[in-house]
C-alpha cells in the first residue's frame, strides 16, 4: 500500500508533460480550421485569462451554444484535439450563420487552464469588456482575418 502511494505522484508528473505547439499539432482533428498560429494562440490564452478574471467567458459546448442562440457576441475559441468530433462540430456552423469569429487552438487542456480550470474544455466564448478591450480587439481582428474553411 505504501508503495502505491509513492508511485502516484510520479505517475501524475509524468502523465501530463508540457507539449510544445508543434507536438500538439499531431493530435488535431481534421475539421480544426481555421487554426490559430502560435502567436495568436498565446494572445487568445492571454485574453481568456483576463476575461476569466472578470467573469466574461462562457465555457463548454452547452453554455456556448445557448448564448450563441441568444445572440450574444464574442470570439469563439475551440480546442482542436477534442474527440469525438461530433461533440462540437455544429458550433462553427452556428458561428458562420451568425457572423461570429471563431478559431481553433491545438489543446483542450491548455484552453481549460487559460480559463482558470483544472478540467480541459473544448469551447470558450470570450465576451468583450472595457478592462481588457485592447487585447480583445487585437484577438477579434486577427481571428476575423483567418480564412474560413470551404
Amino acid at each position: 500500500m505504501a508503495r502505491e502511494k509513492e508511485l502516484e505522484p510520479a505517475a501524475d508528473a509524468e502523465g501530463t508533460p508540457e507539449r510544445s505547439y508543434r507536438e500538439q499539432l499531431d493530435y488535431l482533428n481534421p475539421i480544426a480550421q481555421p487554426l490559430a498560429s502560435r502567436k495568436l494562440t498565446r494572445k487568445l490564452y492571454k485574453c481568456i485569462r483576463k476575461a476569466a478574471k472578470h467573469k466574461q467567458i462562457r465555457r463548454g459546448v452547452k453554455e456556448v451554444q445557448k448564448f450563441i442562440n441568444k445572440g450574444e457576441k464574442g470570439v469563439i475559441v475551440l480546442a482542436g484535439d477534442t474527440q469525438p468530433i461530433d461533440v462540437y462540430c455544429h458550433i462553427p456552423i452556428m458561428c458562420e450563420d451568425r457572423s461570429i469569429p471563431y478559431a481553433y487552438v491545438p489543446s483542450k487542456s491548455d484552453l481549460g487552464a487559460a480559463a482558470g480550470s483544472k478540467r480541459p474544455t473544448c469551447v470558450i466564448m470570450i465576451k468583450p469588456h472595457e478592462e481588457y478591450q485592447e487585447t480583445y480587439d487585437e484577438c477579434l481582428e486577427e481571428v476575423a482575418t483567418l480564412p474560413l474553411p470551404l
